[in-house]
């Protein structure tokens, strides 16, 4: 089978997948997630929504929506942090694209009152503001090995019985015919099959009715090289060695992205680090650490540094923007 299948049946098979069997984040979990290490994460996405809303006047009603919203903290945080900004909370009627049972319930204690949807494309057809953090990473992807002109795929199948990586036959790949400019043999390119449509359908809405998504993610703006990883409490881990337990991920490629943003526009890629400090998030946290001491001090300045600095998650997640077309670009990004 291709890698994106037997990721999908690792993931989301509705007995045995990964997401529909379990809560995986925070410390008790097999990763944590940027809203998790601290409540800044959220307020600063929330107050960089609430401005993109009053830029483009404060249309009402508009969708608020998340993909991928994990327990429900970003969503949560989110609301909190715009409670302040007349009419935003009142027009926002809050959409959860969740695939999994066992995390909309979890969703449904931190943000009662949402909307779940199974795809984007049932979201309404209004002013979107939108928010994907640590969502495309999940999505399933295929793997190319460039072979003279051709590409072999990678593909999972049994050695024994054992699971084990094997390539298919060298042959033309016309949807990677432009990367053979860029890559040499041996090379290995990863496709998304379903990054474009999925960012196409929030791209069209944006661009008929308003709003501005934001999505944040670890990857570069191209594909090359293989990051196809599991991650088992905490650790990473061989993705073959127990399908369903561990969460597979791999990284974005935000050209691809940007790509399928048209006829929106797009924002330059930019440092999660950079896109927080822009927003204010040093301030933030200078007035939250004038409350704290000791330990939950401590615990806080590490918050800021590893969602923030270069050496940590400050540089290795990426944000883009996606807005409508003679609009400004959502605050803390750069056209």
């Amino acid at each position: 089978m291709t890698l994106a299948d037997y990721m999908a049946a690792c993931l989301l098979d509705p007995a045995h997948g990964y997401y529909a069997t379990r809560d995986p984040f925070g410390a008790g979990g097999d990763f944590i997630t940027s809203p998790e290490i601290s409540q800044m994460f959220g307020e600063m996405i929330g107050l960089c929504l609430a401005q993109t809303w009053l830029d483009q006047g404060s249309p009402a009603p508009f969708t608020l929506a998340e993909a991928g919203p994990g327990r429900g903290t970003l969503m949560a945080d989110i609301l909190r942090a715009t409670r302040g900004v007349p009419g935003f909370l009142d027009a926002a009627q809050v959409h959860l694209i969740e695939a999994s049972a066992t995390l909309r319930a979890a969703q449904a204690e931190r943000v009662p009152g949402a909307i779940w949807l199974d795809h984007v494309d049932q979201l309404p057809q209004q002013p979107l503001l939108f928010v994907a953090n640590e969502f495309y990473d999940a999505l399933p992807i295929r793997q190319f090995r460039r072979d003279g002109a051709g590409w072999r795929e990678v593909v999972v199948g049994l050695q024994g019985d054992q699971l084990a990586f094997g390539v298919t036959d060298p042959a033309p790949l016309a949807a990677l015919a432009h990367r053979i400019a860029d890559t040499e043999d041996g090379d290995l390119v990863e496709v998304c099959p379903a990054l474009a449509p999925i960012t196409a359908a929030i791209s069209a809405a944006i661009a008929a009715h308003g709003g501005a998504a934001l999505m944040i993610d670890y990857g570069d703006w191209t594909s090359l090289g293989d990051t196809f990883q599991a991650v088992q409490a905490h650790r990473v881990t061989d993705p073959l060695a127990d399908p369903g337990q561990a969460d597979l991920t791999a990284h974005v490629d935000f050209a691809a992205l940007a790509a399928a943003a048209a006829p929106a526009k797009h924002t330059r890629l930019t440092p999660q680090g950079v896109f927080l400090e822009r927003l204010g998030i040093t301030q933030r946290a200078q007035a939250l650490a004038a409350g704290l001491s000791g330990p939950a001090l401590d615990a806080h300045v590490a918050a800021h540094r590893r969602l923030t600095h270069p050496a940590d998650m400050g540089d290795h997640f990426k944000v883009i923007g996606i807005y409508p077309d003679g609009a400004t670009p959502p605050p803390g990004l750069t056209a």
